[in-house]
């Protein structure tokens, strides 16, 4: 059997570790640098939702002072 590694003496079993490294040079994928900022809508449900519960308390204590 041929020794297909050559002269070069770090031979990389995997084949990959070359490619990983290029890959981490370029600095990964583009889903770091690309983050959307939050949509509004889950935002606005909650004020609107504290909104409600706030004046469902305030309800509540106005009838039972009453």
């Amino acid at each position: 059997m041929a020794n297909t590694q050559g002269p070069q003496g770090n031979y990389d079993p995997a084949g990959s570790t070359q490619m990983f490294r290029a890959f981490v040079d370029e600095g990964g994928p583009q889903a770091t640098s690309r983050q959307a900022p939050a949509p509004a809508g889950p935002r606005i449900g909650l004020i609107i939702g504290i909104v409600a519960a706030v004046a469902i308390v305030a309800a509540v204590a106005w009838l039972a002072l009453k």
